[in-house]
């Protein structure tokens, strides 16, 4: 069993020349004068979130870090700091907890996010993480702007990770020799840091969010803080629809696509309409006729 005193020794050795961890408490090294100071925090739990069996330690340390990220990013906010909880069990082995902070610091150095302190825990088996990411944004994108009429678009294809989970879930696993894009989106995603905050510079982006849980949900949200309802566009696949942790920015505007497109130099997908507040927040065909749909995310409290 591999002891706190060794795992905040690896910590620090991962992560030279970033805060004193040694201290009850950490500082931002940059704090905004002007604009929001963001913050964001995501837990991960192995057996609920991630597999030890399947997921590759490197992997699963970047997305720690990136989906929090790509959070602060959904909402116009640049990167300062982070903070680091784990809860690591008897069972978690030093050569892969070295592996796990090895892709962490990768990707901390990488995005220029440094850590600034944390806190450590044993446990009986598995693995608990958790990350509070701080951010700084001059325009602060939220969720509940969105305006009649907007179109709501989306920077990547969705449903990728969905389709990668239920090819592990069958017995694929991850192989570097030949990789499998789904597979790849769901280890290891790689959410377009920096396009949220060229959206947030767009005054005709109305709103904006991070899809972590599929657009069933969190386009839902995005319509019941704007007190609007969105239709979905036709031939949206389920696993477009149902399926999280895509982290797309998601975002409405009343601008056309090709000059949005032009603007973020990136190509996007129209997945729905802003219509007034109707008898749903969200509304798809079924033939010809349109009715609520129902929220087909991931239900993280079902037992």
């Amino acid at each position: 069993m591999i002891s706190e005193s060794e795992i905040i020794a690896l910590i620090q050795a991962h992560f030279l020349g970033g805060a004193d961890l040694t201290d009850d408490c950490g500082a931002l090294h940059r704090v905004p004068h002007t604009g929001k100071l963001l913050v964001t925090t995501d837990l991960m739990e192995s057996g609920q979130h991630f597999d030890l069996k399947w997921h590759p330690p490197e992997f699963l340390g970047r997305k720690l870090l990136m989906v929090n990220l790509s959070d602060l990013d959904a909402s116009g906010a640049k990167p300062l700091g982070f903070t680091l909880t784990l809860a690591v069990g008897r069972d978690v082995e030093r050569d892969w907890l070295i592996r796990f902070l090895d892709g962490l610091a990768d990707a901390a150095k990488n995005t220029r996010t440094p850590i600034i302190g944390g806190d450590t825990v044993g446990r009986a088996t598995g693995l608990g993480l958790g990350i509070t990411a701080f951010g700084a944004a001059r325009h602060w994108l939220r969720r509940d702007g969105m305006q009649t009429g907007d179109r709501i678009y989306v920077d990547q294809p969705l449903g990728r990770s969905l389709r990668g989970l239920k090819k592990l879930q069958a017995g694929r696993r991850w192989n570097p020799t030949k990789p499998d894009a789904d597979i790849l989106a769901h280890l290891n995603p790689s959410p377009h840091l920096g396009l949220g905050q060229r959206l947030a510079r767009i005054p005709q982006v109305h709103a904006c969010i991070d899809l972590s849980d599929g657009l069933s949900k969190d386009l839902r949200m995005m319509a019941e803080a704007s007190r609007r309802s969105v239709v979905l566009e036709k031939g949206l696949s389920p696993e477009a629809i149902q399926g999280g942790e895509d982290y797309a920015r998601c975002f409405a505007s009343n601008l056309p696509q090709a000059r949005l497109e032009e603007l973020l130099d990136a190509p996007l997908t129209l997945v729905g309409t802003v219509v007034e507040w109707g008898e749903a927040p969200l509304l798809h065909y079924h033939g010809r006729s349109l009715v609520p749909l129902p929220d087909q995310s991931f239900n993280h409290f079902a037992l």
